[in-house]
């Protein structure tokens, strides 16, 4: 079965892609990965502002005491490179796309343009086949309108893609009014993959105690029908690969994903949750799907059931909202007088 494909212009081995986790943090996790069947690995998000407070809280150490004692500044030697996050990270890009044969994509979510672009050169030369920006950005301040924040994103990309000869993915938010426009915006400026989607992770509230709580829950299958929906829509109408990210758990799951259009399938939970080796239950139940339908590799059944290509591309639309809720209120467990 030949599950190649094609994924911002890099040739993978098969369209499960482990996204950044825990487990793509580790030299022998991401080996794992690769024989387990992953077409590439991202790497967790190098975060411009960890580098920044070491930064701070090393000035802040040189600098205490230094009225009352300027020779006690000599004591405190400059940071050792060895042990900064960005050496720590540069050097994990550097021995995975080493030892790995698949591509190794490496992540930066930074604040600034200064962050995005300085450390998108930096990642590109420690060896990284493709660089996501995950651009996680809640638009808090009131003041903020629409265009405002679109137009940071792009001002992002088009910075980065000045700077770097690698592919680019972004990590997409869904909460955007007009998210098929604004996506043929970031193709434009320059992104080679739009990944569907960034998934926020809100806070709680402990009613208890009386503070916010922050709690990760790993996400579900019921959860990727909003990237599912872009996904189809998208799908032959941008020029960009798509990744389609968010509850994938199971063979079905990366099916429909595929089915949808998505040139890639991420996921992230399904591996915290079933450990590495669910990689491989992933690759091989797509290879048995395929195969159990006569079909010898993806470009028979990518895209099959996007909005493009399926006879009613109003299901995509409101033709499906209304049928979903006509289907509910004539489901049996709710028919009349069966609600107490």
């Amino acid at each position: 079965m030949d599950l190649r494909t094609n994924y911002m212009g890099l040739q993978l081995p098969s369209p499960l892609v482990a996204s950044a986790s825990p487990l793509t943090a580790d030299l022998a996790s991401l080996l794992l990965l690769q024989d387990a069947g992953a077409g590439a690995v991202v790497l967790p998000s190098l975060f411009a502002e960890q580098i920044e407070d070491e930064t701070r809280r090393h000035i802040a150490l040189s600098m205490a005491g230094a009225d009352s004692s300027p020779e006690a500044r000599s004591y405190l030697s400059a940071p050792d490179a060895d042990e900064t996050q960005a050496h720590r990270y540069l050097d994990l890009v550097r021995r995975a796309s080493t030892e790995l044969t698949i591509p190794v994509i490496a992540s930066l979510n930074g604040a600034t343009e200064e962050n995005w672009t300085d450390y998108a050169r930096q990642l590109e030369d420690a060896g990284a086949s493709a660089l996501e920006l995950n651009i996680y950005f809640i638009a808090a301040d009131l003041t903020l309108d629409g265009r405002a924040i679109e137009a940071r994103y792009l001002h992002i990309v088009q910075a980065v893609r000045r700077r770097v000869r690698i592919p680019i993915a972004v990590k997409l938010s869904p909460y955007f009014s007009a998210p098929g426009n604004f996506a043929l915006q970031l193709a434009q400026a320059g992104a080679d993959s739009l990944v569907l989607f960034n998934r926020f992770y809100q806070p709680d509230i402990d009613t208890v105690r009386l503070k916010l709580r922050n709690n990760l829950e790993l996400s579900r299958s019921s959860e990727m029908r909003l990237a599912l929906l872009w996904t189809g829509i998208l799908h032959g109408r941008i020029n960009a690969s798509l990744a389609a990210s968010t509850g994938v758990d199971t063979p079905d799951n990366v099916v429909q994903y595929l089915l949808a259009g998505a040139d890639v399938v991420m996921t992230t939970s399904s591996l915290l949750r079933h450990g590495a080796a669910h990689m491989r239950t992933l690759v091989d139940g797509l290879a048995a799907w395929l195969g159990n339908r006569g079909m010898t590799d993806l470009c028979a059944m990518r895209g099959m059931l996007s909005q493009r290509n399926i006879a009613d591309p109003e299901e995509y639309q409101r033709a499906n909202y209304r049928k979903i809720l006509a289907g509910y209120g004539a489901a049996p467990a709710y028919q009349e007088g069966s609600i107490q």
